[in-house]
């Protein structure tokens, strides 16, 4: 359990130090106080500040419309708007008409992104994107106050307000008591939250932009309304950018196959182990005395002994909420919960659910053929066309990457922009590399092992392209995985907006189901303070390691930090990274070119089947893995949720972990000033319900509980 909500609060957003009144008299005043100056919404009281961006917009696209070509339409809104449109070819500027960039937000929103520099207003192009016959509307897109660009592409983190509004209700309203509240504020409801009570996605039927901030807080004062968020669209792939900035400089590994056999022939197979794979020596994550050899301390957690104590998971199922999950890998494949018969199935389910598509979602979560054309082709160019040709074509990104490193030549900009464009395609299957961290074991023992080898995943996609993703599918994915019966949630996402109806629906799978344990990555912002939604009490919230046993660079830590375990770093070495089942190998991304004989950033192997990647979304899944190793050992299920999270605590061990100069430095400085990495947040009022704390160990702060150790663990387990 966390040790205040308030950690919550601080780790994820910034706040005003302004307080105000919650009587519902005074929600009208409270509303009509927002100004484009001061946009936020609510979060149990707490004001979450925003800023509108200037420089970028969101467009919806109408359904059913197809381009006038076979391309995409955010590619058609893209050469419509170069072009100029409808004959108007000085709308945007004529010298930064070809600079006008756009690109895909989940399956119908496109970003319209404008370059520094140029003289066209905002405006001008809206009124542009709006003579589109295919667009439906223009979204705002928002940012967090305060919080830093990327160090990449130097851009803020998106946030797309649209026009939808998650509104919970008290269980005692009436049906007639819902609708007069809607009636009063002109809202209509565009369907019930799946999986959930008392929930609805709701829309104004007069408001729009961010007008509808100013709705969702007069809503949140009204009684019987129990919470209200906007049904914001976030965009997680910019929490990546540092990630992805790592993997940018990656250097290429020529003759990659013969490489690799060369490694692996100077690696040992992990003794004693009842099972084994071909590149189970790169996997230190799972035992590290291959790489480490046997004088150095161990820094992973112990699965191959825990498989000699175990049943490797088996009769365990883990849901893995997340993005594109390649079910189909090699290694996963016979690793996949069929859901079967049940009185809520939905439509054609078979193999968990895609909650990211339009309208009831999708049967399937893996790459659709429509997806496949938005990123085939960018994923090509980056292996078809000569530098100076790619450079041109991707000016923007790679005129961003100029100014950032200023002295790189043509060709070392060409190579990392190669890189951050593969890879961010690569990562569109983030969900495929946390489930291969989880339970990967291929028939042909040619791959990977999960850290549960014999358990099996549920599939549930959250995230669209680029890493879209909203609260209600969210909040509906966590009450469908519950629905499922499975036995433990994965969810390999954080530095979301803190959502106080995500916060319920969480609470209330909980409450309903005394077994389930949900986990999280603490995040990557390198903060004092979990992410969301890691921090909310009762979910388990994981920080990362590295291989020779200190934090991560990335990894957040402080308040609300339960356990860590290996989350991996490339920055100096691919090889110091998870590895992992990735998701290019499909033929759809090598159609009509020749596979290179070479592994390029953070693949492994030419086709990048296999990838070695880095973040607290792999500590996650890893403890995922441990919690179902043991689960596997109390086939029953005697032990309730706080009982496995007490044995995964008491195990876990600081043994081969180590503080950093950096981090012993920063410690003290927090200890004896309160010196906090989190910019512009306010000194909360004490709560009243816990006595002032005291200091926690330094490596409590840094590492929580310890490194959880699987074989300690499942060893407790049998003992009861």
């Amino acid at each position: 359990m966390k040790r205040f909500l308030s950690s919550l609060i601080l780790a994820g957003c910034f706040f005003s130090a302004t307080s105000f009144s919650l009587f519902p008299q005074q929600y009208r005043e409270f509303a009509q106080a927002q100004t484009l100056d001061e946009l936020f919404y609510t979060f149990y009281g707490q004001k979450i500040p925003l800023h509108l961006r200037r420089d970028t917009v969101a467009v919806s696209f109408k359904a059913n419309t197809r381009s006038r070509s076979i391309q995409p339409l955010y590619l058609q809104l893209q050469q419509d708007l170069r072009r100029g449109g409808s004959g108007n070819t000085r709308s945007i500027g004529s010298n930064h008409r070809s600079d006008v960039d756009v690109k895909p937000l989940g399956e119908n929103i496109a970003l319209v992104n404008l370059p520094n520099g140029t003289r066209a207003s905002l405006n001008t192009v809206q009124q542009q994107i709006q003579k589109q016959p295919y667009v439906q509307e223009i979204l705002p897109i928002l940012s967090r106050k305060s919080q830093p660009a990327s160090p990449e592409t130097k851009s803020e983190p998106v946030i797309v307000l649209p026009n939808e509004i998650v509104i919970s209700f008290a269980g005692e309203m009436s049906e007639s008591q819902k609708q007069i509240i809607l009636l009063r504020h002109d809202l209509e409801v565009l369907r019930p939250l799946r999986f959930s009570k008392n929930r609805y996605l709701v829309r104004s039927k007069s408001l729009s932009g961010t007008e509808i901030l100013n709705v969702t807080n007069q809503l949140t004062q009204i009684p019987g309304v129990q919470s209200a968020t906007p049904n914001f669209i976030q965009a997680t792939s910019d929490h990546m950018s540092q990630l992805l900035a790592t993997a940018a400089n990656l250097p290429e590994t020529p003759h990659a196959t013969e490489h690799l056999q060369k490694q692996l022939a100077q690696l040992p197979q992990p003794k004693d182990t009842p099972i084994s794979s071909n590149l189970l020596p790169l996997q230190w994550h799972l035992n590290s005395t291959p790489r480490r050899g046997q004088l150095l301390a161990r820094t992973d957690i112990r699965a191959t002994e825990a498989w000699r104590n175990s049943n490797g998971g088996r009769g365990v199922v883990v849901a893995v909420i997340d993005s594109l999950i390649q079910w189909d890998h090699p290694d996963l494949v016979k690793k996949t919960y069929k859901s079967g018969d049940r009185p809520d199935k939905l439509p054609g389910e078979e193999y968990g659910w895609d909650f990211s598509s339009q309208g009831e979602g999708d049967a399937d979560t893996r790459l659709s053929s429509q997806e496949m054309a938005q990123i085939q082709a960018e994923f090509q160019d980056t292996f078809k066309l000569p530098s100076d040709q790619l450079l041109k074509k991707y000016q923007q990104l790679s005129g961003i990457l100029k100014q950032h490193y200023p002295k790189a030549s043509d060709s070392e900009i060409a190579h990392r922009l190669r890189n951050l464009i593969r890879t961010q395609i690569g990562s569109e299957f983030h969900g495929t590399w946390a489930a291969g961290v989880i339970a990967a074991n291929s028939e042909d023992k040619a791959g990977i092992l999960g850290v549960a080898p014999d358990t099996q995943i549920l599939p549930v996609r959250v995230f669209g392209l680029r890493g879209a993703i909203n609260t209600a599918s969210l909040s509906e994915a966590i009450g469908y995985a519950a629905s499922r019966n499975v036995d433990v949630i994965n969810m390999s996402l954080g530095g979301l907006l803190p959502d106080e109806g995500l916060t319920e629906q969480i609470f209330d799978v909980l409450d309903a189901h005394r077994d389930l344990v949900i986990v999280a990555s603490a995040g990557n912002e390198n903060l004092d303070g979990v992410g969301f939604p890691a921090g909310i009490p009762g979910v388990i919230s994981v920080g990362a390691t590295n291989m020779t046993g200190n934090r991560t660079f990335y990894s957040s830590y402080g308040g609300g930090l339960d356990i860590v375990a290996p989350g991996g770093e490339i920055q100096n070495s691919l090889s110091g990274g998870i590895l992992t089942t990735g998701g290019t190998w499909l033929d759809g991304f090598w159609q009509g070119m020749s596979v290179p004989d070479y592994a390029w950033g953070v693949a492994l192997d030419p086709l990048g089947k296999y990838v070695q990647v880095e973040g607290t979304s792999f500590s996650a899944p890893i403890v995922s893995g441990v919690v179902a190793l043991m689960k596997g050992e109390d086939p029953k299920r005697r032990l309730s949720r706080e009982e496995i999270v007490s044995i995964l605590n008491k195990t876990a061990t600081y043994d081969g972990l180590k503080l950093s100069k950096a981090d012993a430095n920063r410690y003290r400085l927090q200890k004896e000033v309160g010196f906090g990495t989190v910019v512009d947040a306010p000194v909360s009022r004490p709560s009243g319900i816990f006595p002032k704390a005291k200091p926690v160990s330094a490596q409590e702060y840094f590492f929580g509980r310890g490194l959880v150790n699987a074989d300690a663990a499942v060893q407790a387990v049998k003992q009861r």
